[in-house]
């Protein structure tokens, strides 16, 4: 156990950020968020909070802690893999894969399958989350990248940190958008009544989608979104912020909303990055589902 009085040069610092600071670069801030919820990471010998405020004098016990073997199960599912190294995989995720395993789900996501694919994949995420370095929803379809070492993992955990990964999203909304394009900018948390849900919220991390009209239909129009930041459920919340919400969504769309039947229609058509080897930029492109260009050709 590591045992830490703090001192004046850290007063008012977020623990979560003094202790990822004080372990090195080998952990991601959200292994350590998980450290702290487990009861490994206390301050004055109580849990508290990530985001709790260091003070004068408060004493930061870091208990040993090691990475599990990993028993999640192997799963033969198919993937579609667009790009693959000794360092990276990008894979195109389809509409319903669930990325890692939950509370009561242990089988059928995309790390079963990659597990099943790989040989190696970064341990930094903890053994539900080898390899991920960012999701996507379930209902979103996609290009998702998975880190197969801890050294390409920070160095796209990094990337995403400061926003430099570039992400297009193409989305098909509930109504017709007078604006071509534009940027939604503000605070995203968590809604407060419904803590499964996002929102718009004065105490939430800035958000930025800047979007762009492809098309306009009788009731609908196809947006492209390009996040400069990458909050949970963002594009969603944004759309439905502004009085578009995306077809089939779930959560925030329409409750009366069953006129295509095919779900959530968000795609996740774009993403690039620095290459955690070579350092060259790289970048991909899919195409949209059949489902959603049928969707679209039938509008």
């Amino acid at each position: 156990m590591k045992n830490i009085i703090i001192e004046e040069k850290f007063c008012d610092l977020r623990l979560d950020k003094f202790v990822l600071d004080y372990l090195g670069e080998e952990h991601t801030r959200s292994f350590i968020q998980r450290l702290i919820q487990d009861g490994k990471i206390l301050v004055n010998d109580k849990i508290v909070k990530s985001g709790y405020k260091l003070k004068l004098t408060d004493v930061v016990d870091i208990f040993d802690f090691e990475l599990k073997s990993l028993d999640i199960e192997k799963e033969n599912i198919p993937i579609d893999i667009v790009y693959e190294d000794e360092d990276l995989i990008v894979v195109n995720k389809p509409q319903g894969l669930i990325v890692h395993p939950a509370p009561n789900i242990n089988s059928g996501t995309l790390v079963n399958a990659l597990l099943y694919h790989c040989k190696n994949l970064s341990g930094i995420n903890g053994v539900e989350r080898p390899g991920i370095v960012h999701r996507i929803d379930k209902d979103t379809s996609g290009l998702l990248v998975v880190a197969k070492n801890d050294l390409s993992h920070k160095f796209l955990s990094d990337q995403f940190k400061v926003h430099s990964i570039r992400r297009e999203y193409v989305a098909l909304v509930h109504g017709v958008m007078k604006k071509s394009h534009g940027r939604i900018s503000n605070n995203l948390g968590r809604h407060p009544k419904d803590r499964i849900k996002m929102a718009v919220v004065p105490e939430g991390r800035n958000a930025i989608t800047d979007y762009t009209v492809l098309r306009r239909y009788n009731k609908c129009s196809l947006v492209l979104c390009k996040l400069h930041t990458g909050r949970t459920h963002q594009i969603r919340v944004h759309m439905s912020y502004l009085g578009f919400p995306i077809v089939g969504d779930p959560v925030y769309g329409l409750k009366k909303d069953n006129v295509y039947n095919n779900g959530q229609l968000l795609h996740a058509r774009v993403i690039g990055f620095i290459h955690p080897r070579s350092k060259k930029y790289m970048e991909f492109k899919v195409s949209l589902p059949d489902y959603f260009k049928n969707i679209i050709s039938n509008l």
